[in-house]
């Protein structure tokens, strides 16, 4: 069955391109083709079909009969609710992660890698907010600053690692009791490949708006990157969604708070199939205290533009908090 539907793909790139053949095939087997140049990767997963040409840019048909599992998303920036939460659907795919030697103000840890995620996720369409964790868990988790003012629609912060896991967990209950989250699925924090994924959203230029990254886009203070026009630089934290989503309807990726990603911090990025560095603990690099540290990602109000970067990485200690660290989730399948 396999061969018959390579076959027919390859038959017309020009049609391949604008649509994609519609199969489902229940062991969802990932088709390799090298022979094509236009054709890297054909992978069927979940009861649709994507390919990428070389430039890696996910194509998604949307177009397919439903889903074997109703809690997938039918396109890339699908939406849901659940639990209070509104979430923005990311289909499977291949992406090349990092960034590569030529672009502006790029670090050593971010070398490119290509990734592939075999299973689409739902990513919280904002930071988690001071509102939803205070209907999730009650009491803030940490002090609120003149940066991080109160307020509903504004980021949560100075919260830890543990304690954004134990929202995770908490959300995860509430969405099986209201019904609204599907048995089979949790809610967590996002791999670091899960993050940059979603933030790039299909592109591959320094962040998801282009090459530049002006502060009309996005939360930070002083220069802009790569010489984009200059904006306000509020200094302080603003309320999620007050600036434009990225193509995939996601807001805050870039700037506004850091955000928690649930692997253990290494020097390299991790590649190949689904990659989570969950419990890579032994292999992590250790800090000159002895200790290791997860991840956080897309930079912040604290910061100048160019950290808001896609492959931007930092590590810090788990059991730290600063009021410009906050999280956002995902919902996955277990």
């Amino acid at each position: 069955m396999a061969q018959a539907a390579l076959s027919f793909v390859l038959k017309s790139k020009a049609w391949l391109r604008a649509q994609i053949l519609e199969l489902v095939w229940a062991s969802r087997p990932l088709v390799r083709q090298s022979s094509c140049s236009n054709l890297i990767l054909i992978a069927m997963v979940g009861g649709y079909a994507a390919a990428w040409s070389q430039d890696r840019s996910p194509v998604i048909n949307s177009k397919n009969s439903p889903p074997a599992d109703p809690f997938l998303g039918t396109q890339a920036g699908a939406e849901r609710e659940v639990a209070g939460v509104k979430l923005c659907w990311c289909p499977p795919g291949h992406f090349r992660m990092g960034s590569p030697r030529d672009e502006p103000e790029r670090r050593p840890d971010e070398d490119q890698i290509e990734v592939t995620l075999t299973r689409g996720f739902w990513m919280g369409k904002y930071e988690a907010t001071q509102g939803q964790w205070k209907f999730v868990m009650g009491k803030l988790p940490g002090e609120l600053t003149a940066e991080l003012p109160a307020g509903d629609e504004y980021p949560v912060g100075n919260v830890n690692f543990a304690e954004a896991e134990a929202f995770c967990h908490q959300l995860t209950e509430l969405g099986h009791q209201s019904g609204g989250l599907a048995a089979d699925w949790e809610f967590r924090l996002p791999t670091e490949a899960q993050w940059e994924y979603a933030c790039r959203a299909g592109t591959t230029t320094p962040t998801s708006f282009g090459a530049q990254l002006s502060s009309k886009q996005a939360n930070f203070k002083g220069k802009p990157y790569n010489g984009a026009e200059p904006g306000p630089s509020l200094n302080r934290a603003a309320k999620v969604g007050s600036y434009p989503a990225n193509p995939w309807g996601l807001h805050d990726l870039h700037g506004n708070s850091f955000e928690w990603c649930r692997d253990w911090y290494h020097a390299q990025l991790p590649g190949g199939v689904d990659p989570d560095l969950y419990n890579a603990s032994a292999t992590a690099v250790k800090n000159r205290t002895g200790d290791r540290s997860r991840v956080r990602r897309g930079g912040a109000w604290t910061d100048d533009g160019w950290p808001c970067r896609s492959a931007f990485r930092l590590r810090f200690e788990p059991e730290r908090r600063y009021d410009h660290i906050g999280f956002r989730v995902v919902a996955v399948r277990r």
